[in-house]
């Protein structure tokens, strides 16, 4: 399919060092990772990172998540410990954010963790961010690459829907592999999941042998911790067998339903290719003006958690 917006690049080792300089020079771009695409900036620049927020529209208490090359980068910027040695080398790169202690002589922007003294980090396993990072001298702030609030986007397109010419350059590594955000597990006390994600907190469980429990607390220290999020603008309704009027329904598994009104997330009943079609799917609902969007019980488990915490994140309304 031809591509009709000019500020969409194929992710050509020119077009990379394109990006580089505009954010070697305080500039935003928005980079593919295997979760979701991500908005990206300098995370040492102030401004950089302020520019993230304005175009986010993005609240000023919600910290973002800093994406680094490698083990080492990490370390010149937070407290390693015995569980995040544990597990980033076996989860990472990948889709696993980790909550650290931030180092006092830590280089990051205060407003990318909001003055907090813990961080945000993760390895992405996306070989063009990875590409990225490598010919860069600091780690990238990146959040997921839609307004606050609104569905995250798991094509290039769907940034340049979301922001049209306000982000210069959108690098096109295609379809995410993932298609939800990363978890989030908090390392800085007894591991706790702040938030479900491309890897199931079940596996780190199992892992680490240890039971994690649910963050509580009004602190926020990561993205998808605060009211309404990834909403596509339409009430939502779990655990529904049918549409209301003028609404979508989605349906999950080998199901008979044939109406121009139903969207399947994963015909075979796979919670990873659920996962992968869930924003996507949202998206098509949003851009077709259905009114409302009924979705069938998804079993809350492994993936499931994931799409099920977003879900109902999506129909919260304050």
């Amino acid at each position: 399919m031809k591509n009709i917006y000019s500020n969409i690049y194929k992710p050509t080792n020119n077009n990379l060092t394109k990006a580089k300089i505009i954010v070697d020079n305080g500039g935003v771009v928005a980079v593919p990772t295997e979760t979701v695409y991500g908005l990206a900036a300098n995370a040492y620049n102030n401004k950089a990172i302020q520019k993230i927020y304005s175009l986010k529209r993005r609240p000023s208490r919600n910290p973002l998540i800093v994406h680094f090359k490698n083990i080492e980068s990490i370390k010149k910027e937070a407290f390693i410990n015995k569980n995040f040695l544990k597990l980033v080398k076996k989860f990472s790169p990948g889709p696993l954010t980790y909550i650290l202690k931030k180092k006092k002589i830590s280089k990051i922007s205060k407003l990318a963790n909001k003055g907090l003294d813990t961080i945000a980090v993760r390895i992405p396993k996306e070989k063009n961010i990875i590409k990225l990072l490598s010919i860069l001298k600091y780690p990238l702030a990146a959040p997921s690459a839609n307004k606050s609030k609104s569905l995250s986007p798991t094509t290039a397109k769907h940034v340049a829907e979301e922001f049209g010419k306000s982000v210069k350059m959108i690098i096109d590594g295609g379809v995410c592999k993932i298609g939800i955000e990363s978890t989030v597990i908090d390392l800085t006390t007894t591991p706790k999941i702040l938030r479900e994600g491309g890897l199931s907190s079940k596996i780190i469980e199992k892992f680490l042998k240890v039971k994690l429990t649910e963050y509580k607390s009004k602190i926020v220290k990561s993205p998808g911790q605060i009211g309404l999020h990834y909403s596509p603008g339409i009430p939502i309704y779990m655990n529904r067998e049918k549409a209301t009027q003028g609404g979508a329904l989605i349906v999950f598994g080998k199901k008979n339903y044939n109406n121009h009104n139903i969207f399947n997330l994963s015909i075979n009943g796979k919670l990873k290719d659920a996962a992968k079609n869930f924003f996507n799917i949202l998206r098509i609902i949003k851009n077709k003006k259905f009114e409302s969007i009924s979705v069938n019980k998804i079993p809350n488990k492994d993936l499931g958690k994931a799409i099920n915490e977003r879900l109902k994140r999506a129909s919260f309304y304050e």
